[in-house]
């Protein structure tokens, strides 16, 4: 009984930590581009667009499908590197160990 209270303890040591990652991660972000820097999207830890920048040179009315794809790709590139970086981050905190529901 006493080793399942110990283990209890690291557990609930171990949601601490993750919840303050997930609260630091929240604040941090990343930035993606497109089309040679045309357009700009930042997410945050929490995988939130927080910005989209698009520079005017790029927008074209008769050409309104290329800048949805530049829209999109900087997008989800964002998004990517913001996964990244809280997968990196959890990764370090749990020493590589896949633990389900956690981020």
């Amino acid at each position: 009984m006493k080793n399942m209270g110990k283990l209890m303890k690291q557990a609930q040591q171990m949601q601490e930590k993750m919840t303050k990652l997930q609260e630091e991660m929240a604040d941090k972000t990343i930035e993606a581009t497109a089309g040679g820097g045309m357009v700009k999207a930042v997410a945050n830890g929490r995988q939130q667009v927080v910005s989209i920048q698009i520079e005017k040179e790029v927008v074209d009315p008769e050409d309104v499908e290329m800048l949805q794809d530049l829209v999109l790709a900087a997008v989800n590139d964002a998004l990517g590197r913001a996964q990244e970086m809280v997968s990196e981050e959890m990764n370090k905190l749990t020493g590589g160990m896949n633990l389900p529901g956690m981020m």
